[in-house]
């Protein structure tokens, strides 16, 4: 059977009665470590070069990011090479420490050195696999063997960092295959580090605890750093960061909760980039801080610049459903979404707490525009095609047209079997609702009040084809709409009709919606104008034109005028 979970074995928990962390709230960011120019580009197909390895650097600097790890210098020659120059260009600003990896062996640490030769500050990494699996399987080391190995990397790399006192060294150590390492051997191993290197006499020391792979959901991690935390020596005197992997989906996820059982530092990469499923992505960790009013010691408003240079530099495309990045992060095509994202915003005030439907940030802060949040197609519904009209052109409709029209871009999006666009909801808007037929176009209207109510006059159709309308009501609808029965022989019934000034970005000052029922027939029609008069007597006659081809049985082919009294 190739399909078989028998062959696995459930990770065991870490036996915790004491847990802290659940109650703990992240309050301010951690340290950020951006780990793209080494584990990024480790991951990637073609890997990066000179230049490529540069653009992303100035961008992780413009980021605000104050700790880089450039690359393994001792392993690969680029990585070594583009460490020099940095350096040798003096490319590295003051407030920023490189840092570069290499593993615990003696030659591989003095050609560290070598590449940081002349640097200001920097961060001397160091590793070796402390893991059960690899000390039983790969060096088939117990576990006196592996701590010697840790033991001497330290001894070695501050030997070295003694001979360039002018460099203001950071010693990080880091037991890979943490989380597949027991906690007692980690600790250990932490310890006997440290006794070398000595924080508590002023040298900086960072311990990394990586989920080189995630082998358990994100409390379980948690556990595993509240309990180093408890127990390692030294502790006041260190940074613990942690280094998560996304091989069960949840990096983000188990660096936050780290953070929350006292993890200080967090590495990872933009967009999530690394091996196998990726690291822990910084964009999305920072974003998730910001939305809950920290501050996450970032600059990502430029997200489009972001994901333009990752995408440019790691030749991986950004998934359009990237928390944050994304190009439809913030689209809605649901129509009770779109209802509920427009009603939100047109609540909201210049200085109001952030509190949108269906929006965790404001898409503006990221450098979006709200013309991105609402798009249309088959699944939309009124309130964002509504939404499209106010947004683009200054169209306000009431709400029975909202459903009716939405019906109409509806059917428009099912045909297409895609996204309909703003402009093709303004011409379907134009074609069902504004368009005017020239023989019901009005002309002029004159209107007077009197103790009987509305006088009306109204002129509509073409010049050679001129009629004329006059009748009286308790309003101006109403008195045209008694001519029109009387003349043409058809009962009309008025359901509803609405007027609204248009703001700016029209050539219209008014617009005028109404709904009728014509010999029993629905009937509706729309119509911008000057003012709300013209607006509403056009709509009406272009609703009663569905019904009604012509205003007359004759051929027109002279001026006509009706005089009814209402």
């Amino acid at each position: 059977m190739a399909f078989d979970h028998r062959k696995y074995i459930a990770f065991e928990p870490v036996r915790k009665t004491d847990r802290r962390w659940p109650d703990q709230v992240i309050q301010r960011a951690p340290q950020w470590c951006a780990v793209d120019l080494r584990d990024g580009n480790q991951a990637l197909v073609k890997p990066m070069t000179v230049a490529q390895k540069q653009r992303l650097f100035e961008l992780l600097v413009k980021l605000g990011f104050k700790q880089i790890e450039i690359g393994f210098p001792a392993a690969s020659q680029p990585d070594f090479d583009f460490c020099r120059k940095l350096i040798e260009e003096d490319r590295i600003p003051d407030d920023v420490q490189i840092q570069v990896l290499t593993q615990a062996r003696p030659e591989l640490i003095a050609r560290t050195y070598e590449a940081l030769e002349g640097a200001k500050r920097a961060i001397v990494h160091v590793y070796n696999s402390t893991s059960t699996v690899q000390r039983q399987q790969v060096f088939g080391l117990d576990r006196a063997g592996i701590r010697d190995i840790a033991v001497k990397g330290a001894e070695v790399v501050k030997a070295h960092a003694d001979e360039r006192p002018d460099t203001e060294w950071t010693f990080q150590y880091s037991p890979e295959s943490f989380t597949g390492t027991e906690l007692d051997f980690a600790a250990e191993v932490i310890d006997a580090v440290n006794d070398v290197w000595r924080p508590d006499q002023g040298q900086p020391v960072i311990i990394n605890l990586p989920a080189t792979v995630e082998m358990a959901t994100p409390n379980v991690f948690a556990d595993q750093i509240e309990w180093i935390c408890d127990r390692v020596r030294y502790r006041e005197h260190i940074s613990i960061s942690v280094h998560t992997h996304n091989d069960r989906g949840c990096a983000v996820a188990a660096a936050e909760l780290a953070v929350m059982a006292g993890a200080d530092r967090v590495e990872g990469t933009l967009m999530g980039n690394g091996e196998r499923t990726g690291n822990m992505d910084l964009v999305t960790m920072a974003m998730n801080l910001y939305s809950q009013g920290v501050d996450p010691m970032l600059d990502l408003s430029g997200m489009a610049e972001i994901t333009d240079v990752v995408e440019a530099c790691t030749e991986i495309a950004t998934h359009p459903r990237h928390p944050y990045a994304g190009e439809l992060v913030f689209t809605a095509f649901s129509g009770s979404h779109q209802d509920a994202i427009r009603k939100c915003l047109a609540r909201r005030k210049d200085g109001d707490k952030w509190q949108v439907a269906y929006l965790p940030i404001d898409p503006r802060d990221l450098g979006r525009r709200y013309e991105e949040v609402v798009r249309i197609n088959s699944q939309s519904g009124k309130g964002g095609v509504a939404y499209v009209l106010e947004r683009d052109y200054n169209i306000s409709l009431p709400r029975w047209l909202q459903i009716e029209f939405s019906k109409v871009v509806q059917r428009e999006a099912e045909t297409g079997g895609g996204e309909i666009d703003s402009h093709t909801i303004h011409r379907l808007f134009e074609e069902r609702y504004l368009q005017v037929n020239p023989a019901w176009a009005l002309k002029s209207y004159d209107l007077h009040r009197d103790e009987a109510g509305v006088h009306a006059r109204v002129s509509f159709g073409q010049d050679s084809a001129l009629v004329n309308l006059e009748g009286r009501g308790l309003g101006a609808v109403e008195a045209v709409v008694a001519a029109l029965e009387d003349t043409r022989g058809v009962r009309i019934a008025v359901e509803a009709y609405d007027e609204f000034a248009l703001g700016e970005g029209t050539n219209a000052n008014a617009l005028a919606c109404i709904r009728l029922q014509v010999d029993g027939e629905p009937c509706s029609a729309a119509a911008l104008a000057e003012d709300t008069t013209s607006a509403t007597l056009q709509a009406l006659l272009s609703a009663v034109s569905q019904r009604v081809t012509d205003p007359w049985h004759e051929t027109m082919s002279e001026e006509i005028s009706v005089s009814v009294d209402a």
